[in-house]
């Protein structure tokens, strides 16, 4: 389906303005991912990237944080040429190793990963009032620091765009189990695009393997989901693949902000025109 020039602006300058889209560009939006969905449910995750590239006009942002499945997903878009703006979220708090990786991916695959770093000011704020660590004392202030370092970047790097593609999978977490092959994303104004939302770890290790796709080291020491570096530890055997995510909060469901709705919850949209409810 295509996007018209109308409504591709008014739902850009209405998420831009923190606005949720309109009811007709929602539907818009949630006839698009059901169409994505009919036709890529059952196909491989290239086959779902490719799709996505011919149906869907315009800018196409894909988040990466460098973890597995997003290191996966940058293969896949690479070596079949699509084009997909690829950007990433520099916290200013980032394990060295995802600097490393960062520069090798570039190298691998020959393309310019755009970065999108906290407004200076805001951090300043964030550091002023809280401390330099002060996302340790409550869910709150972790969540502001989220806030700053994470969500309000990722805003202005999906700015304008039609889609973004992202490396979740459903079996990441509990909470991440209703995950869709394509949501509305109706906040932004854009369709939210998972390509790997049925892949497992093993799998997505196996694929990484047998293509030589870089890989962070901190991995094999038990790092399996990577953050921020004083908000990730290594998981311990039997933990559950996010377990080490601000492992010091009992929350069950631990979030950083990036795929939540204004209601605080996971964004769990539906590709059918329910998506509104």
């Amino acid at each position: 389906m295509k996007r018209s020039a109308e409504g591709d602006e008014g739902s850009a300058i209405r998420a831009a303005a923190g606005l949720p889209v309109q009811a007709s560009a929602l539907d818009r939006l949630s006839r698009q991912a059901e169409d994505l969905v009919a036709a890529f449910e059952t196909a491989d995750a290239a086959a779902r990237l490719a799709g996505l590239c011919e149906r869907v006009e315009g800018r196409l942002v894909f988040t990466t944080s460098f973890g597995l499945e997003d290191q996966v997903v940058i293969h896949l878009i690479a070596t079949q040429g699509l084009s997909v703006e690829i950007v990433t979220l520099d916290t200013g708090r980032l394990f060295a190793e995802v600097h490393a990786l960062w520069a090798q991916t570039e190298a691998r695959y020959g393309l310019a990963i755009k970065p999108f770093y906290p407004r200076h000011d805001a951090v300043e704020g964030f550091v002023r009032d809280h401390g330099i660590n002060g996302f340790y004392a409550s869910i709150a202030a972790r969540k502001a620091c989220c806030g700053v370092r994470k969500v309000e970047p990722l805003g202005r790097a999906l700015e304008g765009a039609s889609a973004w593609i992202t490396g979740l999978r459903a079996d990441q977490s509990a909470a991440r189990g209703a995950v869709a092959l394509a949501e509305a994303d109706a906040e932004r104004g854009l369709v939210k695009f998972n390509p790997l939302l049925d892949w497992s770890r093993e799998q997505a290790l196996a694929f990484a393997r047998a293509n030589a796709v870089p890989l962070n080291p901190l991995h094999e020491q038990g790092f399996l989901s990577i953050g921020c570096q004083p908000c990730t530890r290594a998981i311990q055997p039997g933990e559950p693949e996010r377990a080490g995510r601000w492992w010091w909060e009992e929350e069950a469901a631990k979030e950083c902000g990036l795929h939540l709705g204004p209601d605080g919850r996971l964004v769990r949209g539906k590709p059918a025109l329910e998506v509104s409810a």
